[in-house]
């Protein structure tokens, strides 16, 4: 029997130009409110609400980024989200990488139960401890601070930085440290100069993960900051809805310009994303 024999006798399989299609729908319908609020924040303000709807802006500006930049919180929210992104990225990482390596080359009593705890925390939703943590930080003396939204996003991201950084831990073949520690290097030393660049997908994969959770959070910094310059830009885009009537174009721009430096950063490191998060499935 001849290939093209034996393709026509596997009745019912769809041609692959079919996924095709089907793919390119999907990224349509996902894609197209991405789409719809670039193409708002270029158009003018008549042309918004106008009937029936244009899908390319007969005349494109640039006021409503103008507009929604010229504000007077603006900077100091962008400083905000990125420091609140960077320490919190920083964070997860440093104090995760550490419990990961412990979980993936040590027993000790309790570890079942710790992976347990770790596992039961992604679990809990984020609203039914938001007054717990308030009170928390209110009596450390942390509300209305940075530290304060840093730390409290570290309880959130750093079970899922453990959990997905112990898969990269056991990835790694514990001879090479072995091998190391005979050349004269310690614990310490195996595990930077060996563990380490191994672990730099994992690494990559799991920072985006952190950085979009601290940069589009929006409940916790809206309970815990009460100080206009210190509130994030996820605050800052509802002051574009007042008692008059929400301006479409300077919140579609402002959401334009808050969604940009995350889709800067997954597309800088797209590759090593899914060259960690394929290398990390592979044990666990």
């Amino acid at each position: 029997m001849t290939s093209g024999q034996r393709r026509k006798a596997r009745p019912g399989r769809p041609p692959r130009r079919r996924y095709d299609v089907l793919g390119l729908l999907v990224a349509a319908v996902v894609g197209f409110p991405v789409y719809w609020m670039v193409l708002t924040a270029f158009r003018p303000a008549t042309d918004i609400l106008s009937l029936p709807p244009e899908f390319w802006p007969s005349s494109p500006t640039l006021d409503n980024f103008a507009r929604a930049m010229g504000t007077e919180t603006f900077w100091a929210n962008v400083r905000s989200s990125a420091v609140i992104g960077a320490g919190t990225v920083l964070a997860s990482l440093l104090v995760g990488t550490l419990a990961a390596f412990a979980l993936a080359r040590f027993r000790f009593t309790g570890r079942k139960a710790f992976v347990m705890v770790i596992l039961t925390v992604q679990m809990i939703p984020l609203a039914a401890l938001i007054i717990p943590v308030y009170l928390l930080l209110n009596e450390a003396g942390l509300t209305d601070s940075l530290a304060g939204v840093i730390l409290t996003y570290l309880v959130f991201t750093l079970p899922f930085t453990v959990w997905m950084l112990r898969g990269f831990v056991a990835a790694i073949p514990v001879e090479l440290e072995e091998a190391a520690m005979v050349d004269g290097c310690g614990r310490l030393g195996a595990f930077v100069r060996v563990v380490l660049p191994l672990l730099a997908p994992g690494l990559v994969a799991t920072s985006v993960f952190a950085m979009v959770q601290a940069w589009n959070e929006y409940v916790l910094v809206y309970v815990l900051l009460s100080t206009p310059e210190k509130q994030t830009l996820s605050i800052w885009l509802v002051s574009f809805q007042t008692s008059f009537g929400t301006d479409y174009g300077g919140l579609m721009a402002g959401a334009t310009l808050t969604a940009l430096p995350v889709v800067v950063f997954f597309l800088v490191l797209q590759r090593k994303i899914a060259a960690g998060l394929a290398s990390g499935a592979v044990k666990g």
